[in-house]
């Protein structure tokens, strides 16, 4: 009896996936000032745990984690999960008055939220204006206990964190920026785990070291924790075999260079199959917008052979590490090449009847100067002030209330949901537009989607100002891309391109240059859920809109209680 027992439990277990065997993770967080000293310079930075980058949060595939945040700093807070799925936890997202109203210095809020069906690399971050340049770290989801990775085992596994470092408080940067109506001045330094590397003054003693040796096979786990800046990534002399992104697996392929937007992931096997010595890893900006001004430097670590002959690895007369050569800053061709390699391993359920069909514009905007600004608020191009929008819709965040708790309680004046399906003019959105179309209209607006809707949206890039690649990431989510282009997207001609098969699954889509993506998901976790451009600069002008996803039947289907710690306006 107590066998048949046993065998019924591993029957209903494998059948619910056995959520309830997960292990639950308790961490402290506590935001604070620290003294961090990068380029010669020490500034109070704001970490988490006085760590940069912050704690890597290593979990498998179906626990739990609570994490309680402190804030002692003299800002506002929140911290996202972000990729993670956050099914009805949606109070636990994190994104400043879109979830949640601000964790106040001085105040704490403990976020609880399960992993359920996700493995892979995802990684945390700030998410009140610009604190995520320094408030950052890495997630790692293993599978379950009793499972494997769809590859060989590798010997070892290294988190690659790239970061943008500001000889300056980036607080003021966008403090600034937002003064000005200018673009912000541009970074100093990108990083790898939190250190710039060789190539940067007052740098090289602390250059970040990743070991391997012959014969081995390691993960290395990129994340793009760049505040504003697409990244190419690359180690002399090796190839990568990609085998994930966004905590997605990925059917494997070899490429010696990866580009990855900020926000995104990839996981990749390295082989040390070189001769034992130093090599470099880089990175370096990926700068799809034209006559912009950008960061310019080449962050470097150094991936070193235990066996390296031992002066070699003291620095000490021996030779310098091997450097890679690195794509051209505007090589879209190789981005182009590397984002169409990305394929999931077996055939996968793509949502084929659509419900809801959206096309949205995404793009920057000038506004003209209010007439009561002086001219010193005015310095964006032609005295103007710089802005964004999705379909001509600048967002608006609220102030007093997030959007989750207003649609939860039913409060009025907080937000509509009258944001349009379709761009409100059609244009040649990316040929000459008219100045006429520059000025978009500020507003808190949303789009309501109902439970189990099967979603489509085509991300359309445009002209206005600079066309240039956007890291689209949507909260709550993942979405299959079934295609990506360039020009304007035709639904006549561009719909057979699309990959209903095999096509990748992201929480982050890069919409190519004076082009077009595809991305599809089913509406399946009731909540308040913003969708953005994840270069910080962007979202600060309002390239961002959000759903309200309606709850379906019954609890499994709808957005749990907020929980009672959560922050008040």
């Amino acid at each position: 009896m107590e066998s048949f027992k046993t065998i019924l439990f591993f029957l209903i277990c494998s059948t619910m996936l056995c959520w309830v065997n997960g292990e639950v993770h308790r961490h402290q967080f506590v935001i604070q000032a620290t003294p961090v000293k990068r380029l010669c310079n020490t500034h109070m930075a704001i970490t988490v745990n006085g760590m940069l980058p912050g704690p890597t949060l290593e979990v498998k595939n179906g626990d739990t984690l609570e994490i309680e945040v402190v804030n002692k700093a003299r800002y506002n807070a929140t911290i996202h999960w972000h990729g993670v799925r956050q099914m009805r936890t949606g109070w636990a997202d994190g994104p400043e008055f879109v979830t949640q109203c601000p964790i106040r210095p001085g105040g704490s809020y403990t976020y609880r939220f399960t992993i359920e069906g996700q493995e892979g690399t995802l990684w945390w971050h700030a998410h009140s204006s610009w604190l995520r340049a320094t408030v950052y770290g890495a997630i790692i989801i293993r599978p379950r206990e009793g499972e494997s990775y769809p590859f060989p085992k590798p010997k070892r596994e290294t988190e690659i964190i790239l970061g943008e470092w500001w000889d300056a408080n980036p607080m003021d940067v966008v403090r600034q920026a937002t003064m000005t109506g200018a673009a912000p001045n541009n970074s100093d330094a990108y990083t790898i785990n939190g250190q710039p590397g060789d190539l940067y003054k007052c740098s090289s003693k602390d250059t970040t070291i990743v070991p391997i040796d012959v014969g081995e096979t390691n993960l290395l786990r990129v994340i793009n924790a760049a505040l504003n800046q697409p990244l190419f990534f690359t180690v002399a002399n090796h190839k990568f075999t990609v085998v994930g992104a966004d905590a997605s697996y990925l059917k494997p392929f070899t490429t010696s260079v990866i580009m990855l937007g900020p926000g995104q992931t990839t996981d990749v096997l390295i082989q040390g199959n070189q001769l034992p010595a130093r090599y470099y890893m880089a990175a370096r900006a990926y700068q799809s917008a034209q006559n912009a001004p950008f960061d310019n430097t080449t962050t470097t670590a150094i991936l070193e052979y235990k066996s390296a002959p031992c002066p070699a690895k003291k620095g000490i007369n021996g030779p310098k590490p091997i450097m890679p050569s690195l794509p051209a800053y505007n090589d879209t061709n190789t981005v182009t090449s590397f984002s169409q390699s990305l394929r999931s391993p077996r055939k996968v359920e793509v949502p084929t009847e659509i419900d809801e069909s959206l096309f949205f514009t995404v793009g920057l905007g000038l506004n003209n100067c209010p007439p009561n600004f002086p001219s010193s608020r005015c310095q964006g191009p032609n005295g103007t002030r710089f802005t964004a929008s999705m379909n001509n819709v600048s967002f608006v965040f609220p102030q007093n209330f997030s959007l989750l708790q207003a649609h939860q309680h039913g409060i009025p004046g907080v937000f509509t949901t009258d944001f349009p399906a379709t761009p409100p003019l059609k244009f040649d959105y990316t040929g000459n537009v008219s100045q006429s179309l520059y000025q978009p209209v500020p507003g808190t607006k949303l789009y309501k989607l109902k439970y189990g809707s099967k979603v489509q949206i085509v991300l359309q890039d445009t002209s206005i100002v600079t066309p240039e690649n956007h890291p689209i990431h949507l909260h709550g989510y993942d979405f299959y891309i079934v295609a990506e282009g360039f020009g304007n997207f035709d639904p006549k001609t561009d719909t057979s391109k699309f990959n209903l098969v095999d096509p990748p699954q992201r929480n982050t889509v890069g919409v190519p240059v004076n082009g077009w993506a595809v991305i599809r998901f089913v509406a399946d976790n009731p909540g308040v859920w913003i969708m953005h451009c994840h270069l910080d600069v962007h979202i600060t002008w309002g390239l961002a809109m959000a759903f309200v996803v309606e709850n379906g039947l019954g609890e499994l289907q709808s957005l749990q209680a907020p929980p009672p710690d959560l922050p008040i306006c």
